[in-house]
C-alpha cells in the first residue's frame, strides 16, 4: 500500500511513518519543515520505500499530484502549538483550513480514502467528566485568538463529515488528546517535554496558571497504534473518534512527578497566563477523553502510562 503522509516529519507524523514502513508500506512524506524536523525522519532518507517532498499543503497542485500517486492519505500537517497559534494566527488559520481543503479536494477528485487528525481542542472549555465524540463545544469569543485552532479543527471535521455524507468520500477523523513521547519538543508550549527539559538542566519548572488544571497524557506509540487501527476500521468511516488515555493528572502533580523521576534539583515556579501568552488568554481546567467508542470498534488499549512517558522522554533528551 502506498500512503501520502502530510506532516510526516512532525512529532506524531514521524512515528506514524516508522510504523507504516515497519509493516511494509511505501510512503510519500509531504512536509514544509516549519514545525516538522528533518532529524525526525533522517533514518528513512536512504529507504527506497520513503519519498520525502519538501512542500506545503497550501500548494494545491502539488497536493493533487501526490494524492494521485497514492492509495490512501493520512493528513496530519497543521500549524500546531498554543504559542505558535497565538503568535501567528492568520498563517495558522490559513494552513489549518485552506490546507485541509486542498487535501480534501484532491482526495475527492481521485477518490482516495483520507484520515485527518483533529484535536481535543474542539471541545474548548467543556470540562465534563468524560468528553465523548458528541459532547458540546464550549469555546471563547472569536477575539480570543487562542480558540482559533479549535475553530479551524472543527471546520476540518465538518468538511470531512460532509464529504462523506454528500459525496461518498471515505473519510476518517481522529481527535487526538494530549500526545507525548520522544521527538516532541517544548518550544511550542508542549508541557511534558518542557518540564523534562528543565528538570534535566536543574532549572525551574514553570507552571502556567494555578497548576490545578488537569490533563490526560497518552504515549505516542499508543496513539499511533490507535490511528492505524482506526484507518483499518470500516466502523470509523465518516465520524470523529477520540484517541486519548483517561489517566488524569494535575499539572502541578505532573511537575512533581517529573522532578522525582529525574532526581532533579528543579524548583516549581508559577507564571500567569497573561505573562506566558497574552492578555485575556483562556485555558480549560480539565480535559478527559471518553475512549469507549475507540475501544468498541478497534479493541484498542494503551500500553504505557505517565511514568513510561516521562522515562522515554528522559532517554530521548538526556
Amino acid at each position: 500500500m502506498k500512503f501520502l503522509l502530510t506532516g510526516g516529519a512532525g512529532f506524531v507524523g514521524s512515528h506514524l511513518l516508522d510504523q507504516l514502513v515497519d509493516r511494509g508500506d511505501s510512503v510519500i512524506v509531504l512536509d514544509d519543515f516549519s514545525t516538522g524536523r528533518k532529524e525526525n525522519i533522517a533514518h528513512h532518507i536512504q529507504n527506497k520505500a520513503v519519498e520525502v517532498v519538501e512542500g506545503s499543503i497550501l500548494d494545491a497542485d502539488l497536493v493533487d499530484q501526490l494524492v494521485s500517486k497514492s492509495d490512501r492519505v493520512f493528513h496530519l500537517a497543521a500549524a500546531v502549538g498554543v504559542f505558535n497559534i497565538v503568535k501567528h494566527p492568520l498563517e495558522s488559520l490559513t494552513t489549518n483550513i485552506k490546507g485541509s481543503e486542498n487535501v480534501f479536494d484532491a482526495c475527492l477528485k481521485h477518490n482516495k480514502p483520507v484520515l485527518i487528525t483533529s484535536s481535543s481542542e474542539v471541545y474548548g472549555k467543556n470540562t465534563s467528566d468524560l468528553l465523548s465524540e458528541d459532547s458540546d463545544r464550549v469555546v471563547g469569543a472569536p477575539q480570543k485568538i487562542r480558540w482559533s485552532y479549535s475553530d479551524a479543527k472543527a471546520i476540518d471535521e465538518a468538511m470531512a463529515i460532509a464529504l462523506h455524507q454528500q459525496k461518498g468520500l471515505e473519510t476518517r477523523i481522529v481527535r487526538l488528546f494530549n500526545t507525548v513521547g520522544p521527538r516532541q519538543i517544548g518550544r511550542y508550549g508542549m508541557v511534558v517535554p518542557r518540564f523534562v527539559e528543565a528538570a534535566l538542566k536543574n532549572e525551574p519548572i514553570i507552571i502556567y496558571g494555578t497548576g490545578k488544571q488537569t490533563r490526560c497524557f497518552g504515549h505516542v506509540s499508543d496513539v499511533v497504534d490507535a490511528i492505524l487501527k482506526v484507518d483499518g476500521c470500516v466502523g470509523a468511516i465518516g465520524k470523529p473518534i477520540n484517541i486519548g488515555v483517561n489517566q488524569e493528572i494535575s499539572i502541578v502533580d505532573l511537575a512533581t512527578k517529573v522532578i522525582e523521576r529525574t532526581e532533579s534539583k528543579s524548583t516549581i515556579e508559577y507564571q500567569s497566563y497573561e505573562e506566558a501568552y497574552s492578555q485575556g488568554f483562556e485555558d480549560m481546567e480539565r480535559r478527559v477523553p471518553d475512549n469507549a467508542l475507540l475501544r468498541q470498534i478497534t479493541d484498542w488499549s494503551p500500553n504505557k502510562n505517565i511514568e513510561n512517558i516521562i522515562d522515554d522522554l528522559v532517554k530521548h533528551l538526556a
